[in-house]
């Protein structure tokens, strides 16, 4: 162990060590609260709702459930941020002048999402991605390892300017604004980061591969996975070890990890720390803390109040939109086990019980520990089944292992079929010996061994199965088709309605025969 990667780990130990909690997760999140409104109190969005006599209300939490309606992005948006976004007018939402609006990778709709992003947010980002440093002592690093570069995928940071704000992708306007101190050991540099197609990034990361001893990568695994598998390629190398040797840690986030983890080992000459995260443009929310758990712990103290919604028929309709202003929500201290919640945010940034779209499932709620479990508007469910993206990618893993297949990219549709349905599965599998009647009979038995909704559905009226094999590059064409070539895009586990009709007008043009 080199001293001074002995002195920055021990570093990592004792600022991990450090961060105590004076107050309950819960008193956190209500003092948050509190803080939000007061900031706010005085812009046109908390003069309009009140948010002064909200803080003057005996339980402030519940005055502001009365108050303020619960939106989604488009809803936001209209009444609110577009005076913010296309007029450049400050206070609307939050004190000042917004000067970044990240746009979003888009899953849930076609077009783009600008999302405004703050000083205040960009402070609290920072402050937990350094805590986030310091749980990385808790994992099986040596001391080399910190001394080492670190790769850092992400959009392009050459951000445009539009009025007296600039946008970009949310990893652009961050790596725009990364600190001094880390450009020592930032990898690729902003020369290659400020070209504008991910292709010419990627291309010269490959170039300067061998010049660069990388000791942590951090970024989207797909992304991570392509650079691995063409510097690998490029060099005819067996494994990344053999020419990043000290690679210790991937530091991942953007999409569920578990589909990604068998293609990576494949790819190692040695074990690597995997760890999660999870950063949206919204906020930085949460990441893992135990090398021996994939749980994540929830941020509650990072410039996010949350708000938890029952992912149930009651709260939501078919198309995963809120069937009501006013839902039933409950606060972190009453959230329970096995229930995936919607989550409501209010932020730094402006958004005021605002809809994030993604799903999540506690696994220790007293140290608000949990898992993402999808989004609202990926669920599968055309006839009751109430597939969760966490129940797909556990399957597809399994069904991985189990026939060691190299599964890559997968998505799936539920298509009528006569009176009944089917579900039609599109996916890239590397081993010939696996075809599609061998991963149907084995990813089938595998979800009805895990969702009971899909076993008892199976037998009336989910009635057939479909799988198309695709070369895994096609999901990438298809991403750089629709202008989401970068570090932040991901390829949707389910696809419905314009998604798969799009999708499969491209299959069409690429001479692959749709079912």
């Amino acid at each position: 162990m080199s001293l001074l990667g002995g002195i920055i780990r021990k570093g990592a130990q004792i600022s991990n060590s450090t961060v105590g909690l004076r107050l309950s997760f819960a008193q956190q999140q209500q003092r948050q609260l509190e803080s939000l409104l007061r900031r706010a109190q005085d812009t046109e969005f908390g003069i309009y709702h009140g948010f002064g006599e909200i803080l003057q209300s005996e339980n402030f939490r519940a005055a502001f459930q009365q108050q303020v309606p619960a939106v989604d992005y488009n809803q936001m948006y209209a009444q609110w941020w577009s005076k913010a976004h296309q007029e450049d007018r400050p206070n609307v939402c939050w004190p000042g002048l917004t000067p970044y609006y990240a746009l979003s990778s888009g899953t849930s709709q076609a077009s783009s999402k600008y999302i405004p992003l703050t000083e205040d947010m960009l402070r609290h980002m920072k402050r937990a991605a350094r805590r986030m440093f310091g749980v990385t002592a808790r994992f099986p690093l040596e001391g080399r390892h910190f001394t080492k570069s670190m790769l850092m995928v992400g959009s392009c940071t050459t951000l445009q300017q539009e009025g007296q704000h600039l946008y970009g992708d949310l990893s652009g306007i961050i790596g725009d604004k990364r600190p001094i101190w880390l450009q020592r050991y930032y990898k690729p540099g902003k020369a290659i980061t400020d070209l504008p197609e991910w292709g010419q990034r990627l291309e010269r990361i490959v170039d300067s591969a061998p010049y660069w001893d990388i000791g942590f990568a951090v970024g989207n695994p797909m992304w991570i996975q392509m650079i691995l598998e063409q510097v690998i390629s490029r060099y005819q190398l067996k494994h990344i070890h053999e020419i990043w040797p000290n690679f210790g840690m991937l530091v991942h986030g953007g999409v569920f990890f578990s589909p990604y983890k068998a293609s990576l080992d494949r790819l190692m000459g040695q074990p690597v720390a995997y760890m999660d995260s999870y950063m949206a443009s919204e906020g930085f929310l949460g990441y893992q803390i135990a090398p021996d758990s994939t749980d994540m712990q929830l941020l509650t103290n990072a410039g996010v109040y949350f708000e938890f919604v029952p992912f149930t028929a009651e709260n939501f309709d078919d198309n995963g939109e809120l069937r009501s202003s006013q839902p039933k929500t409950v606060p972190l201290e009453a959230v329970e086990t096995g229930v995936h919640y919607a989550l409501l945010l209010s932020t730094v940034s402006g958004a005021w019980r605002y809809l994030l779209g993604d799903t999540v499932r506690f696994t220790h709620p007293e140290q608000a520990l949990f898992h993402i479990s999808g989004r609202t508007k990926q669920f599968l469910s055309v006839c009751g089944e109430h597939l969760s993206i966490d129940n797909l990618n556990d399957a597809v893993r399994e069904v991985d292992t189990q026939l060691q297949a190299g599964i890559g990219e997968f998505t799936v549709a539920g298509i009528r079929d006569g009176s009944g349905w089917k579900h039609r599965w599109y996916l890239s599998i590397q081993n010939p010996d696996v075809g599609p009647t061998q991963f149907l009979a084995t990813v089938d038995q595998v979800l009805c061994r895990l969702n009971d909704d899909y076993a008892v559905e199976r037998k009336y009226v989910l009635r057939n199965l479909e799988a198309t094999i695709i070369p895994n590059p096609i999901f990438m064409e298809w991403l750089e088709a629709k202008g989401k070539m970068n570090g932040q895009a991901k390829i949707p586990r389910v696809l419905k309605g314009d998604s798969l009709t799009a999708f499969e007008a491209f299959l069409t043009k690429k001479g692959i025969e749709v079912a």
